[in-house]
């Protein structure tokens, strides 16, 4: 073993022990941890480029070194599971000529609702369909995956399905409870995301899970999945529902939006938004917006009046819609967050202001 592998598993131990999500490593500078959020640099002696070219160059699996050489910029998972460490996805790249590295650690066991602080109830109704496409959207490293995460293990556990992912990479394992999983990795067991999900559709599967909706053509495939009887998870870069409606039809040109209103209604089954806040017991706990598609909604999809989603979701309490405002209310006074921080989170202070005070609208509000 190298001593640039050496010093990077020591960085990555330290991170574990200390409970960082994500390590960045920069020429020249030494490496820091994001903690609950926050980037703290490590008391050591600054990276050299030839350190950082060095653990690249020996850690990327071979089918993926040539992208490294050719693109200056390649995503792989490393495995310290014999060091007790779990894995990390990878990114390297070069930045102002000099190599870069950033590591998020994921954790091979799958989390529960619980162990994330979710509602169970809420989300297990989304695992109950069928078909369609349920979509966990947020910012990078609001805990998607971990979502995702819960929700794939909570029908393994309770249902006989098949069960397909594609990710890039693999970040959890799963253990086939009573369903059977099969995961694949892009760049090693697919090589696209669109092709693998061609695939996918070939090889029986109940439910798939793509790691993120990129493009048209991937969006297409999963709305063909979904419409032939497959229930389909993906993840986008959206801060709301709203915002995620909007971004499926932007994978279209204008001309083609209209026509697929009413595809896209039938189809989605609803969208969960987080966010992750401090907790006041420390580390960082979601907040998490619902919206569940029924009839009142897929007729807002169709008839492209995405700035009612919102009031869809306020008066959504019966189906199970929930807006960020009310998850935080609960997050609040269960004593989870703290008052500053979930204002602070919200995207409306002043009406979750009023309902903290005991003021609620007779519409659109919560319901006490």
């Amino acid at each position: 073993m190298s001593e640039s592998i050496e010093l990077f598993n020591s960085l990555l131990q330290l991170a574990v022990e200390n409970g960082a999500s994500d390590i960045h490593i920069k020429t020249e500078k030494p490496a820091f941890l994001r903690l609950h959020g926050h980037l703290e640099p490590v008391d050591m002696d600054p990276l050299s480029h030839d350190q950082i070219l060095e653990f690249i160059e020996q850690s990327v699996p071979e089918q993926f070194y040539e992208n490294w050489k050719s693109e200056n910029q390649v995503d792989y998972c490393y495995d310290l599971d014999e060091l007790g460490l779990g894995r990390f996805r990878v990114n390297g790249f070069f930045q102002r000529g000099m190599p870069s590295v950033v590591f998020r650690h994921v954790k091979d066991t799958p989390p529960t609702f619980e162990d994330l602080n979710h509602d169970p109830d809420q989300f297990k109704k989304f695992c109950l369909h069928k078909d369609g496409i349920v979509i966990v959207c947020g910012a990078t490293g609001s805990g998607k995956s971990s979502t995702l995460a819960a929700m794939l293990d909570y029908i393994n556990a309770n249902f006989d399905k098949h069960i397909v992912t594609l990710e890039d990479p693999i970040e959890f394992n799963y253990t086939d409870k009573k369903s059977v999983f099969n995961q694949r990795e892009i760049g090693i067991d697919a090589p696209t995301f669109e092709l693998g999900l061609k695939a996918v559709l070939r090889q029986d599967p109940d439910v798939i899970l793509i790691g993120e909706m990129r493009d048209k053509s991937t969006f297409e495939t999963a709305l063909h999945a979904a419409e032939t009887g497959h229930l389909v998870f993906g993840t986008l870069h959206a801060g709301s529902a709203q915002q995620a409606v909007q971004r499926l039809f932007e994978f279209f040109p204008v001309e083609q939006q209209h026509a697929m209103r009413r595809q896209i209604a039938s189809t989605l089954r609803g969208t969960i938004t987080q966010k992750l806040i401090p907790g006041i017991e420390g580390g960082r706990v979601p907040c998490v917006e619902l919206f569940v598609v029924d009839s009142l909604a897929r007729n807002v999809i169709e008839d492209g009046e995405f700035q009612k989603i919102n009031a869809v979701i306020d008066g959504g309490d019966e189906t199970g819609s929930k807006s960020f405002n009310r998850d935080l209310y609960r997050l609040i006074k269960a004593g989870f967050v703290s008052k500053a921080d979930g204002l602070a989170a919200s995207p409306n202070p002043k009406s979750l202001e009023m309902n903290l005070k005991g003021i609620f609208l007779s519409t659109g509000g919560l319901v006490g």
